[in-house]
């Protein structure tokens, strides 16, 4: 009798995705884009691994010498400047702004031109 080997971790971290997803408010075609971008990138994807085990950052991948705080430093300036609320409020989703790190660190990686450019514009509120 041969022994089946079952591996559930990428269908557990497609299960943590999809439950960040749906508290960030993310659609599923959002949700299903990220996902594939983990699956075409080992590296995204175990730092996404991490991030679920942690609930922080690893940052052992870096694009351009950014990092995913340094992607999350600029989620969070966008939000800030868009709501014009003030520096990280209290109702301010985190982990939308996880995810978005997540997003902009593979696009970081597919165009890093563009993403260099908008980050020289500054990261923070006091720029």
């Amino acid at each position: 009798m041969s022994q089946i080997v079952y591996d559930a971790r990428k269908i557990k971290a497609y299960d943590g995705l999809v439950r960040l997803c749906d508290y960030a408010g993310k659609d599923k075609a959002w949700c299903n884009e990220l996902w594939m971008l983990f699956l075409t990138d080992a590296e995204l994807y175990e730092e996404f691994v991490y991030y679920l085990e942690h609930h922080g950052f690893a940052d052992h991948m870096r694009i351009e010498g950014y990092s995913l705080t340094d992607c999350y430093v600029w989620q969070m300036e966008k939000y800030n400047l868009t709501r014009d609320l003030g520096k990280n409020p209290v109702d301010c989703n985190k982990e939308e702004l996880a995810l978005q790190a997540f997003m902009t660190m593979a696009r970081l990686k597919q165009n890093p031109e563009q993403y260099q450019q908008k980050f020289m514009r500054g990261f923070g509120l006091d720029r």
